[in-house]
């Protein structure tokens, strides 16, 4: 089964950066960032369009990393990036990249298919 792979966590202090890597598979149209901390729900943290079809390629961001997170890609690569700034505490989850087959872009979990294994950032106060 073909599988997304995420590269780039670790422990980081509040405040700090981390740059989180994706290595996507081909023929997908959106990528998201979800991220889950244990008894919680998968949350959906930053999205982006990498599909051949010419669509809004607008980046789309969960509330509470707005202004914080960037997404981005290099689709020759196939890579999509998670750039995080001013880290806080509450970020500490294992971060999920995500991929959607679909045409509109979706922050539910259950709208996408294919997955990574998950990567653990940690962040100490």
């Amino acid at each position: 089964q073909e599988q997304l792979v995420e590269s780039g966590g670790g422990s980081v202090q509040a405040g700090g950066s981390l740059r989180l890597s994706c290595q996507y598979i081909r023929g997908v149209n959106y990528i998201t960032w979800f991220r889950q901390i244990p008894g919680k729900d998968r949350e959906g943290v930053a999205s982006i369009h990498v599909g051949n079809v010419k669509m809004s390629s607008t980046p789309d961001y969960a509330d509470s990393v707005k202004g914080r997170f960037t997404i981005s890609q290099e689709k020759d690569k196939k890579m999509v990036y998670l750039q995080m700034e001013a880290i806080q505490p509450e970020d500490t989850a294992m971060y999920y990249c995500a991929a959607r087959v679909g045409v509109q872009n979706s922050f539910r979990s259950e709208d996408y298919k294919y997955w990574g294994q998950g990567i653990q950032v940690a962040v100490s106060s």
